[in-house]
């Protein structure tokens, strides 16, 4: 990358604002706000002027105390509704991404998106709120021409707004928008009676643009407005244009046509590094696996399993949900007769919770249940496991598989989205396809002897350790849709 990767404007380099709804350690409910940190962070290190616009979420007041004001209060016309709001910044070292945050007692609140399993009810004027008073802040965080990366329904407005009430200032015709869709099972539902109250003219909302099946869509009024559109692994792109995977918006990401793709998304190699992770027993390498055998007796004492060296412990990280393929191994639970040990840990839908706590009873020196998360926890069971479970009902990317990898953890995930994508089958991991408690337990079965193949199995864990994960290559292929896109007129 050269010192300006997107070329200079009136002596100024170009630079990128992402839109998001959760960034890294200040507001997060998945993996959404570590690939939006991720991206930014590795954009920003390669000399790209980045900033970040978040809402002032009370995690994010509570995670960043010494809040810097920028502009405010100053008032955001939402359809009929005048708001009033105040935009900070967090402050940051020089090569980080600049972090912007919009205040209103929308954000004040426990949750991101809703509590105790229900959305709020106002998501609605809450999320459209953002994308206007983020449009209009714009000129107080960055310079035009620059590239307005958005992320997930939350922010898809942001592409309509700017082409609808900014369509003729200056300042915005120098912007162009990218929309990334991280998992477009969420694609923001609303009555059709939202349309004039989030200020949009009646004349949007048609099967063309905002329309969807007699309700709103955000999400494919974002696609229809956005210069370009991409997901997160190439797999799930072209699922996402087939009308099994495609979450009913298969035609819009057929009409994309060469504006949409998808791109990997990228871990922390520095964080997720078992030669030097200060959360693990032991440290270890390619080139000296010794270490991931304390790893792994550590785990079986700290999770209350018996501590075998050479039965397979088979691990999984996850929420608790339908999406992540609970109910193969809660539905049918032939894959605890393996003569193996499992560990959970997560928190997600009380019945499946239930379910593996139930198991747990039943057979407590195979499996442990921890429903909780923490990070230091994620990483010891990485650095423990010799399996790691993704059966998957879809998966736009996965990280967790990604970090598996990294530690040797060798993954036995569905061949769907990015998993297909970032496991080698047989070579770094393990794939099956049929969304069945009996392929799964196929392949369980493989795995099982495969790991009773010593050598065999030391050579897969350093093939998957070697593998390189790193955000640089996905950062690159990001700067090529950004370059396409900033030399070509806006989508009109």
């Amino acid at each position: 990358m050269t010192d300006a990767p997107l070329g200079i404007h009136d002596g100024q380099p170009t630079g990128v604002v992402h839109l998001a709804a959760e960034y890294g350690w200040l507001a997060r409910t998945g993996g959404l706000a570590e690939a939006v940190a991720g991206l930014a962070a590795t954009q920003a290190a390669a000399g790209i002027p980045v900033a970040v616009i978040i809402p002032l979420h009370r995690s994010v007041r509570s995670a960043a105390p010494a809040l810097e004001r920028v502009a405010g209060p100053f008032h955001v016309q939402v359809g009929p509704r005048m708001e009033e709001t105040r935009l900070f910044r967090i402050p940051s070292e020089p090569g980080k991404p600049r972090i912007y945050c919009i205040e209103h007692p929308y954000f004040d609140r426990t949750g991101l998106y809703g509590e105790s399993g229900m959305d709020y009810a106002d998501n609605l004027h809450r999320w459209a709120f953002f994308c206007r008073a983020a449009l209009e802040s714009l000129p107080r965080v960055a310079r035009s021409p620059l590239v307005l990366h958005c992320h997930d329904w939350h922010t898809a407005l942001a592409p309509v707004y700017l082409r609808t009430y900014h369509a003729d200032q200056p300042f915005a015709r120098g912007i162009r928008s990218v929309l990334t869709v991280h998992n477009a099972g969420f694609q923001g539902h609303f009555p059709a009676s939202g349309v004039p109250e989030i200020g949009l003219p009646w004349e949007l909302y048609t099967w063309q643009h905002l329309e969807w099946h007699d309700k709103l869509n955000l999400l494919k009024g974002g696609l229809k407005f956005a210069d370009a559109a991409t997901t997160v692994s190439p797999t799930h792109a072209h699922e996402l244009r087939t009308p099994v995977g495609g979450f009913g918006l298969h035609d819009v990401f057929l009409w994309l046509g060469e504006r949409f793709t998808g791109i990997v998304n990228g871990i922390d190699m520095k964080e997720w590094d078992p030669a030097h992770d200060q959360h693990i027993t032991a440290t270890y390498s390619i080139g000296d696996l010794s270490g991931k055998a304390r790893c792994k007796a550590a785990l079986q004492r700290s999770f209350g399993l018996p501590q075998r060296r050479r039965i397979p412990l088979f691990a999984m990280t996850a929420r608790m949900t339908h999406q992540k393929g609970l109910e193969l191994i809660t539905g049918e639970y032939s894959l605890f007769m393996l003569e193996a040990q499992f560990i959970f840990l997560g928190t997600g839908e009380a019945k499946y919770e239930a379910l593996l706590k139930m198991y747990e009873s039943r057979w407590p020196e195979r499996i442990s249940v921890h429903l909780g998360f923490s990070e230091r926890l994620e990483h010891r069971l990485m650095a423990g496991a010799d399996i790691y479970l993704m059966p998957s009902l879809y998966e736009p990317c996965g990280l967790a598989q990604l970090r598996a990898e990294r530690y040797g953890a060798v993954p036995l995930a569905r061949r769907v989205g990015g998993l297909a994508d970032t496991i080698e089958d047989g070579a770094t991991g393990f794939l099956f396809d049929e969304y069945s408690s009996e392929d799964l337990l196929r392949v369980a079965r493989h795995v099982m002897d495969r790991y009773h193949e010593p050598p065999a199995w030391d050579q897969l864990m350093r093939n998957a350790m070697q593998k390189d994960f790193s955000w640089d290559r996905s950062a690159e292929k990001y700067l090529s849709v950004y370059r396409r896109i900033l030399a070509q007129p806006p989508v009109a």
